[in-house]
């Protein structure tokens, strides 16, 4: 079977990373998956939450704050501040972003910081999340090399790379890294987040008014693993090439 944009169903879209996208952050990227395209931004801050004062916690923190641009759709998307809230959508997303970065890192190597990660969506074309999850590990990495220099950290804290791929089933196959035309009419629906070394941090996924068997799951898992993969292989390249 050939996808409407002309892949077949293991093939990724084409992956771009673009380092230091915004100089006031501490790292930075803009990753595009196809069409789908973000800007990820981390920035160390030299606090942490009350909460880890209050509990005398002698490590750091690790949190996410995503958007989606007003003209990152078709029909304009309104901003949260012009709405007075913050959609559910928007929270369940950053706090995925937040976990899949603090299970990769050791937050006692952050004494007394918060590492932000901001993600804001350019263009979506279906796996924002996925996309936003790959792009702020990279960013992430590229802020904490820059702070190694600087001597405001001793010691890198990652533990390992993590990365994040949607797979479903469309019209009965299958499929890896679905676009938004896939996705929005897909009976399947998953999102994988797993760390370089193959271990799974999160699995998010649903029958969309259809049901799916074992081996379906186990399919899906198993193209997700191969799309991990593949971006993991460019994450390394580009942390490899850049001239941190």
């Amino acid at each position: 079977m050939t996808r409407l944009d002309q892949r077949s169903p293991q093939q990724m879209r084409p992956i771009q990373f673009e380092v230091d996208i915004a100089p006031h952050a501490t790292g930075s990227v803009l990753v595009s998956f196809g069409n789908t395209r973000v800007i990820c931004g981390a920035t160390l801050e030299k606090k942490v939450p009350g909460w880890m004062k209050a509990e005398g916690n002698p490590g750091g923190w690790v949190t996410a704050e995503y958007s989606m641009l007003p003209y990152s759709t078709l029909d304009r998307k309104r901003r949260d501040s012009s709405k007075g809230k913050v959609d559910g959508r928007t929270i369940e997303i950053q706090r995925l972003i937040g976990r899949a970065m603090r299970a990769v890192i050791d937050l006692s190597k952050l004494p007394g910081r918060t590492l932000w990660i901001d993600c804001d969506v350019l263009q979506a074309d279906g796996g924002t999340r996925t996309a936003s999850i790959s792009g702020a590990y990279l960013a992430a990495q590229l802020a904490i090399h820059t702070c190694l220099r600087a001597g405001t950290l001793s010691e890198n804290p990652f533990k390992d790379s993590v990365a994040a791929v949607s797979v479903g089933i469309f019209e009965d196959t299958p499929m890896l890294d679905l676009n938004y035309l896939e996705d929005k009419d897909a009976t399947v629906d998953f999102n994988v987040v797993m760390t370089g070394r193959h271990q799974f941090v999160e699995l998010q996924g649903s029958g969309e008014e259809s049901t799916f068997s074992e081996a379906q799951l186990t399919e899906l898992i198993t193209l997700a693993r191969s799309g991990i993969e593949c971006i993991t292989q460019q994450q390394k390249a580009v942390l490899e090439t850049s001239n941190r």
